[in-house]
């Protein structure tokens, strides 16, 4: 990059990478000279950002090991180094809060702004945390509803500006062309949505097949699709199922690229935790999400720093329990089948949560997160006031939610 950036872009998961995409092209549609760096991923580079350091391949969930805490170190000292070289007016840190809270230290002592895109889950588990957020951010852009009046409630600024999830209406026609040569069993269609990251598939996928073939003992007709990040990934898969001596049945396939048409084929998705239950939810499909851990390390650590009553998207952000959630799970795949049956069989529990589900996407009508998020970074580049891009007067949240992710 020939001149200083504007604005530097870091994230470190795939999600992220997406996320931050879609915000840099608004950005760049607005101000086409904008100069912007990341530490990021393809799409990012796509978008318009000139990529300093490729990350986001070997992301992970939860607790990182000593080996990737030894990583994010000497990216830092990089990140320290190249912000000494380059000055940009704005830090944008992208999720990952382990990650990015040693580089917005580094960001604001030497004169940028933080803007955070995607909210830090700090309501969810370790609510410690919202101290060091305030001391490291000057505006929080929130994807999910109940998040600004959470955050403001504890002097964080804060707005809710949608999912980019919603940002775009789903073209169903080529969604339906792409489903049409699919197989149209006579049994029930099942997804199978094993998530993104090594070790959430390692860990989740044997269930969820395991929860398949059990289904098939009730319904023999059952054809699966699994929904596949990578074209490689296959191979990988049926490697587990051996490891876990699930058998590989006929009536499955795999696709890549392909999580909304899965979707729409679908009848029913067996999924594991992760953004893509708000894919499901915004069609409306039926599903039971499930998300593996040691319960060693629940038992140490889990149950003491996860402290909100629902751990999956849908149900957080409908305040109540809409769709089976096992997580963490310990067990096998029977209480996940079980979970399947109870929504195969009966289809009135399919029908009431189709109708949840709607509502739940109903609460990101009318919003733009990608618009929404470039607002507030312009503000942030230009010197503005960042806080009355965001809620009504006297604090109270446009959103109308309750200020915590609601009990039962």
């Amino acid at each position: 990059m020939s001149e200083r950036p504007d604005i530097l872009f870091t994230g470190f998961e795939p999600s992220g990478d997406d996320h931050a995409a879609a915000v840099i092209a608004e950005l760049r549609s607005r101000r086409p000279d904008l100069r912007i760096a990341a530490w990021g991923g393809p799409n990012m580079e796509a978008a318009g950002a000139t990529i300093v350091e490729r990350t986001g391949e070997s992301a992970v969930m939860g607790l990182p090991g000593l080996a990737k805490i030894q990583e994010h170190r000497r990216i830092n000292k990089r990140i320290a180094s190249w912000l000494d070289q380059n000055r940009p007016k704005v830090h944008v840190p992208v999720d990952s809060p382990a990650a990015n809270f040693p580089i917005c230290k580094l960001a604001r002592a030497r004169g940028a702004r933080v803007v955070h895109l995607v909210a830090p889950q700090v309501w969810a588990w370790g609510k410690w945390r919202v101290k060091k957020l305030r001391r490291l951010t000057d505006h929080v852009c929130c994807l999910l509803p109940f998040e600004e009046p959470w955050f403001r409630q504890r002097h964080v600024p804060a707005t809710f500006v949608g999912h980019p999830l919603y940002d775009h209406r789903l073209n169903t026609r080529v969604l339906d062309d792409t489903i049409a040569d699919w197989p149209a069993p006579d049994g029930p269609r099942i997804a199978l949505m094993p998530g993104s990251r090594p070790a959430e598939i390692r860990k989740n996928f044997p269930l969820i097949l395991g929860a398949f073939n059990r289904i098939r003992q009730k319904h023999p007709g059952a054809y699966a699709v699994v929904a596949a990040a990578r074209p490689d990934l296959e191979q990988h898969l049926r490697d587990l199922a051996s490891q876990a001596g699930e058998p590989w049945p006929d009536a499955i396939r795999v696709e890549t690229h392909a999580t909304d048409a899965v979707i729409r084929w679908a009848e029913l998705c067996l999924v594991v935790s992760g953004t893509v239950t708000l894919q499901i939810a915004r069609q409306a499909r039926p599903m039971v999400i499930v998300y593996a851990w040691s319960r060693f390390m629940h038992t140490v650590l889990g149950r003491y720093l996860l402290t909100t009553p629902f751990l999956t998207l849908p149900n957080l952000v409908a305040g109540a329990r809409v769709v089976p959630e096992l997580v963490p799970h310990f067990g096998g795949p029977e209480p996940i089948a079980e979970c399947a049956l109870e929504l195969l069989d009966q289809p009135e529990h399919a029908e009431r949560q189709r109708e949840n589900l709607r509502a739940v996407s109903q609460r990101f009508s009318g919003t733009s997160a990608a618009r929404g998020c470039a607002d507030i970074i312009e503000r942030a580049l230009d010197a503005l006031p960042l806080d009355t891009a965001s809620a009504g007067e006297n604090g109270h949240s446009r959103t109308g939610v309750s200020p915590t992710p609601a009990t039962e």
